[in-house]
C-alpha cells in the first residue's frame, strides 16, 4: 500500500470518527462544527488557488457572499413552496459563483504577484459596495432574516439532521476536489505553481489553466455561502467583508497549503479557538494573530507539514551512514 493511499484511509477513518462523535457532543458542538464545515469548503476552494496554483486571492468571500445572498433571496422573497428549491438554489449559487469568477478572472488572471492580490481584493470590494447599498434586494447593511430551512423530507430545523447534510456536503467537496488536484490537470497546476515559464515552454496554456480553477474555485465558493446562510440564519454586507476572505487564506496557511485537508483542520481549529478564547478574555483576537504569527514563522508548511516532518525524520533515521572500513597497513619488518 502507498502512502497516499495510506493517507487517503486515514482521512476517511478521521471523518466517520468526526461524523460519529460530533452528534453526541450536544447542540453548541453540532453548530459549532457544522459552521466549521461550511467555512471549510471556502477554505479548500482557496487552497485550490494557494497551495495547488501559488495564487493568493482576497476575493474568495464574493463568491462566498454571493451564494449565501441568493439562498436568503430565494427564502424570504422568492417562494416556491416546494422542497427541491433548496437544491436549486445550491445549482444556481454554484454557477453564479462560477460565472463570477469567470468575469472577474478576465481581469485577475493576467495579473501575477501582488498585483493578482490587490486586483482580487479591489473586486471583493465592489460585490461588497453592491451588497451594501442595493437595499431592495439585499436588505442594506440590516440584511436578510431566514427564517427556516428547507423541508424536502428532512426535518432540517433539527441541527442533527442539518449536520449530517452539511457534513455530506463536505465530504462530497474535499473528494471532487481531491479527485481534480490528483488528475492530470491538477499536475499541471502544480508545474505552473512551481515555475510558470518552464510550463509555457512546454506548450503549456498556462492562462487557461489558471482561469479554470479560478472559475472552479468560484463554484465552491458559492455552494459554501448556501450552507453557511442556513447555517448562520442571517446575510448581512458583513458575509462579504475583507475579514471573510483574510479568515479563509489564513486558515489555510494555519493547516497546510497544498493539502486540501489542511484547510478544513484550520477552520476547525479557528471556530474552535474563537469561541473558546472569546469566553476566558475579552482581546482574543491578539491571541488568534499571535498563533497565525508563529505558524508563519516556525510551521511555514501548517500543521500538516508536521507529520512531513516526522515521516522525514523517520526515513532519515533508517538510512544510517556507511562506516568507512579500516585498513591497516602492514609494516614490513627488514630481515
Amino acid at each position: 500500500m502507498t502512502s497516499q493511499n495510506t493517507k487517503v484511509l486515514i482521512v476517511v477513518a478521521l471523518l466517520l470518527i468526526f461524523a460519529l462523535i460530533v452528534p453526541y457532543s450536544g447542540s453548541f458542538v453540532v453548530l459549532l462544527a457544522t459552521r466549521a464545515m461550511c467555512f471549510a469548503i471556502l477554505a479548500m476552494s482557496v487552497d485550490l488557488l494557494l497551495g495547488y496554483t501559488g495564487l493568493s486571492s482576497m476575493g474568495q468571500a464574493s463568491y462566498f457572499g454571493v451564494g449565501a445572498y441568493m439562498t436568503a433571496v430565494f427564502a424570504t422573497k422568492m417562494h416556491f413552496g416546494l422542497g427541491w428549491d433548496f437544491w436549486l438554489v445550491v445549482v444556481l449559487a454554484i454557477l453564479l459563483g462560477m460565472a463570477l469568477a469567470a468575469f472577474f478572472g478576465l481581469f485577475a488572471i493576467r495579473a501575477t504577484g501582488v498585483y493578482f492580490l490587490m486586483i482580487t481584493l479591489a473586486l471583493g470590494q465592489c460585490v461588497w459596495g453592491l451588497a451594501y447599498r442595493w437595499n431592495s434586494l439585499t436588505g442594506g447593511d440590516n440584511g436578510l432574516n431566514l427564517t427556516a430551512r428547507p423541508d424536502f423530507g428532512l426535518d432540517l430545523n433539527n441541527s442533527t439532521t442539518f449536520f449530517y447534510l452539511v457534513f455530506g456536503f463536505f465530504v462530497a467537496s474535499l473528494a471532487l476536489m481531491y479527485l481534480l488536484v490528483r488528475s492530470p490537470f491538477g499536475r499541471s497546476l502544480a508545474g505552473i505553481r512551481e515555475r510558470e515559464l518552464r510550463m509555457q515552454i512546454l506548450g503549456y496554456n498556462t492562462w487557461l489553466h489558471k482561469y479554470i480553477i479560478f472559475i472552479i474555485a468560484g463554484g465552491f465558493g458559492g455552494l459554501s455561502g448556501v450552507l453557511w446562510a442556513h447555517t448562520n440564519g442571517h446575510v448581512s454586507p458583513e458575509t462579504l467583508v475583507l475579514t471573510t476572505s483574510v479568515d479563509a487564506l489564513l486558515m489555510v496557511v494555519l493547516g497546510g497549503a497544498g493539502t486540501l485537508i489542511g484547510g478544513a483542520l484550520g477552520a476547525a481549529i479557528v471556530f474552535g479557538l474563537r469561541e473558546f478564547l472569546s469566553t476566558l478574555v475579552p482581546w482574543w483576537q491578539y491571541v488568534l494573530g499571535g498563533v497565525y504569527v508563529l505558524t508563519i514563522l516556525y510551521l511555514p508548511m501548517g500543521l500538516m507539514g508536521i507529520l512531513e516532518r516526522i515521516r522525514q525524520g523517520r526515513t532519515a533515521s533508517k538510512k544510517t551512514p556507511e562506516q568507512p572500513k579500516k585498513t591497516e597497513k602492514l609494516a614490513s619488518v627488514p630481515s
